[in-house]
C-alpha cells in the first residue's frame, strides 16, 4: 500500500479504498480483507465462560502499521474487572499527523505512545472523559488506536450503574466510565494486566474520516463494524443501511 514518508522516516501506510460495500476485519491476516471465521452478528450472544476462554492479544499483534492494527480490533474483546464489550469502532493515530498527541515528539504524557506495543495508553479529554488507546507499532515510533466505541457483553449491571439506564458504551468517553477504566490503568499491558484485550470473531466494516478533531480530519482513519447501534455519531457513508 501507499504511504505517507514521516519525519522519523517511517511509512505510513493508507487505507485501501472501500471496495463495494464493506471489508471484513481479521486479527492474524495481512490481508484486511480475508478471514477463514465467519463474520459475528450484531446482537450476538457471548457468555462469560466463552469471553474467558478466549486468548488474549499478543504484543506482536500490535507490533505492526496501526492502520493494520485499528480495523484488526473490530471484533476483539474488552475485559475490565468484570465487564466485557465487544471492539466496534476505532481510530488510528500515528505521530506523523497532526491529531496524534504524539505528533509533538517526545514528553512526559506522550512518553507511553512510544514504549511497547501492546501498552495502554489512557489520558482525560478536555479534562472529564477518560479515552482507551492501544499502543501500535514498534517501540519509539508513536502511534496508538483509539477504541471507540462497544458492544456490551457482561457486567450490565455494573456498567449502568455508573452510566444509568441510557446509553452504555456508543462513544470512547462513554466506555470508559461504564467499564471503570481511568487513568490509573493508563501504561498498563493489554496482554496481561488489568485490561485485556481477547480475540474475537471478524467484523464487516466501513470506513472514514475521524470525528471530535480539527487537525486532519480529512484522514480516512475510522473503523466502524457494520450492523452495531453502538457506533458512535456521526454514522460514517453506508453504515445506516447495515442497521437492523
Amino acid at each position: 500500500m501507499a504511504g505517507v514518508q514521516g519525519e522519523r522516516g517511517r511509512d505510513v501506510a493508507r487505507p485501501r479504498a472501500r471496495a463495494a460495500g464493506a471489508r471484513q476485519s481479521g486479527a492474524g491476516s495481512d490481508d484486511l480483507g480475508a478471514s477463514s471465521t465467519p463474520p459475528a452478528s450484531p446482537g450476538q450472544s457471548t457468555s462469560a465462560g466463552e469471553i474467558a476462554s478466549r486468548i488474549s492479544l499478543d504484543a506482536d499483534f500490535y507490533d505492526r502499521p496501526v492502520l493494520e492494527v485499528a480495523p484488526a480490533l473490530l471484533g476483539c474483546i474488552v475485559e475490565f474487572e468484570g465487564c466485557a464489550g465487544r471492539i466496534v469502532e476505532t481510530e488510528a493515530y500515528h505521530h506523523t499527523e497532526p491529531a496524534c498527541h504524539a505528533y509533538v515528539g517526545l514528553t512526559a504524557r506522550t512518553s507511553v505512545l512510544y514504549g511497547a506495543p501492546g501498552t495502554a495508553y489512557v489520558y482525560r479529554s478536555y479534562g472529564i472523559h477518560a479515552l482507551l488507546n492501544a499502543v501500535c507499532e514498534p517501540e519509539d515510533v508513536g502511534a496508538a488506536v483509539l477504541i471507540r466505541a462497544l458492544e456490551p457483553l457482561e457486567g450490565l449491571a455494573a456498567m449502568r450503574e455508573r452510566r444509568g439506564a441510557g446509553e452504555l458504551t456508543n462513544g470512547p468517553g462513554k466506555l470508559t466510565q461504564a467499564m471503570g477504566i481511568g487513568l490509573t490503568e493508563n501504561d498498563t499491558s493489554l496482554v496481561d494486566g488489568p485490561i485485556v484485550i481477547r480475540h474475537g470473531e471478524p467484523l464487516e466494516y466501513v470506513t472514514g474520516p475521524r470525528i471530535g478533531i480539527t487537525k486532519a480530519a480529512e484522514l480516512p482513519w475510522r473503523f466502524c463494524a457494520l450492523g452495531f447501534r453502538e457506533v458512535s455519531r456521526p454514522w460514517p457513508p453506508g453504515f445506516r443501511a447495515s442497521l437492523r
